[in-house]
């Protein structure tokens, strides 16, 4: 098993926004969460990368606890997270962003890793000198995942790819994730998009206000009626 959460509790402030959520993701597995908005998707992403620390439970990676590690570690360790909304940096060129991708790795490594990343990505290839932040938005989703990938990941964790983007782009980005997969790496996504994230998924978890209801396989879950009714429009 790759990853465990078990029993893990995330408090914002009097706000209890994960309660008791349970789940694993085995190696080279796609594995996503679906759910309304504020069930706590985000939450337990940020959760799993250290940018917050649970009130209870435990998170295991690789059959080590690393609940309550500093994110840099985690990233160290082999987890990438590319959070919601994308979070680029800007004013910085797309080759810049991608180095500060690999701030963990060895640094004669970066080049060989940014090679890689455009092979996967020519498009970004071709504006690795522009500012990140005049990209478009299938472009910034693409660095985003990029600058993920410079650190070598095992597992990545992906928020909310496709928000925002057009529904020719969101194809393009399940694609990306699809060949990601085949490639070996291990995915965790959070993904409001029910219909397309169960269409690839091993496994899937539906979250209701901070609790798993369901959980099945994406085929089972892409069939079950209460699903279907609540975020497939059927």
């Amino acid at each position: 098993m790759m990853l465990s959460v078990k029993d893990l509790n995330v408090y914002y402030g009097p706000i209890h926004a994960v309660k008791g959520v349970s789940f694993d993701v085995n190696q080279g597995e796609i594995v996503t969460l679906i759910g309304a908005n504020g069930a706590g998707k985000s939450t337990i992403l940020k959760t799993v990368s250290g940018l917050l620390k649970p009130k209870g439970g435990e998170v295991d990676f690789m059959d080590k606890k690393i609940s309550g590690t500093a994110p840099h570690k985690i990233v160290e360790l082999g987890i990438a997270h590319v959070p919601e909304g994308r979070r680029i940096f800007t004013k910085m060129t797309v080759e810049e962003n991608l180095e500060m991708g690999a701030f963990t790795a060895p640094s004669a490594s970066v080049e060989e890793s940014k090679e890689q990343v455009f092979q996967r990505f020519p498009r970004l290839k071709e504006r690795r000198k522009q500012t990140a932040g005049t990209l478009s938005g299938g472009e910034q989703q693409m660095l985003a995942m990029g600058r993920a990938l410079m650190s070598k990941p095992s597992l990545m964790m992906l928020d909310e790819p496709s928000m925002g983007l057009a529904p020719i782009l969101v194809e393009q980005v399940f694609d990306i994730i699809r060949e990601l997969h085949e490639a070996g790496t291990t995915i965790l996504l959070v993904e409001q998009n029910a219909q397309m994230a169960l269409s690839i998924a091993d496994r899937a978890y539906v979250l209701e206000t901070g609790k798993i209801s369901l959980s099945g396989t994406g085929r089972e879950l892409a069939e079950s009626e209460s699903v279907r009714k609540a975020y497939l429009g059927g």
